[in-house]
């Protein structure tokens, strides 16, 4: 993309489509940072005409292992989590072309999990959230947003039991919500950097739903 569709903001990371103009997406990544996978989502949501931006809640270092990456999630705290999301929207706001529109959230994991909650209590905000391999419970009668989901067969993060919860919680509280679970997968099947997880064919399926909800939803 040209260097006048991307940038990278003080703690974040901006896409534009070549319109410079489109419906906002939040990106919130996984607990291993603001990598070059998590840029790539917001490269690839602006070729498909959304502005996209990611606010890195580490404000700066990335994680390459579960170590690393627990290390690093220990040093967050709700109170900077809240005030960083809270920025983050107002960032996205103030994008030429996006302020008249529901905005659009993807959250992977770590980001699905604080997501969530910032797609229940901003409410008329959000117009659609799409979580991979993220469940919570949150005040979703808040929500104004339509929910997809993205889970993967086997998930120590993400139980089926949980799953279903999550599912329930959001058809009780009045959401339009879609699961899909998929076979053979694991946590971080979406990630190719994530080499002993990334599952090609599951990963280009539930990308193209993504795609094709926001647009239904935000469009």
């Amino acid at each position: 993309m040209s260097e006048s569709a991307t940038k990278s903001l003080g703690q974040g990371y901006l896409a534009k489509p070549p319109s410079g103009r489109g419906p906002g997406v939040l990106v919130l990544h996984p607990w291993w940072g603001l990598t070059d996978f998590v840029r790539g989502v917001c490269d690839r949501l602006a070729k498909e005409g959304f502005v996209a931006f990611a606010p890195d809640l580490y404000h700066g270092p990335t994680a390459a292992t579960i170590e690393e990456a627990e290390r690093l999630e220990s040093t967050l705290t709700i109170a900077q989590i809240r005030t960083d999301l809270a920025l983050a929207v107002i960032e996205l706001r103030a994008q030429p072309g996006v302020a008249d529109h529901s905005l659009g959230l993807i959250g992977f994991s770590l980001g699905a999990f604080h997501g969530l909650e910032l797609a229940a209590e901003r409410g008329v905000d959000f117009g659609a959230v799409v979580v991979y391999y993220g469940a919570r419970d949150a005040a979703y009668e808040k929500a104004h947003a339509a929910f997809l989901g993205h889970f993967a067969e086997t998930d120590p993060y993400a139980s089926d039991a949980e799953v279903k919860e999550f599912e329930e919680r959001l058809r009780a509280a009045g959401r339009d919500v879609t699961i899909h679970v998929y076979p053979g997968t694991g946590h971080w099947f979406f990630e190719e950097d994530r080499k002993d997880a990334y599952n090609p064919e599951a990963a280009r399926l539930s990308w193209d739903r993504t795609i094709a909800f926001l647009k239904k939803q935000l469009r």
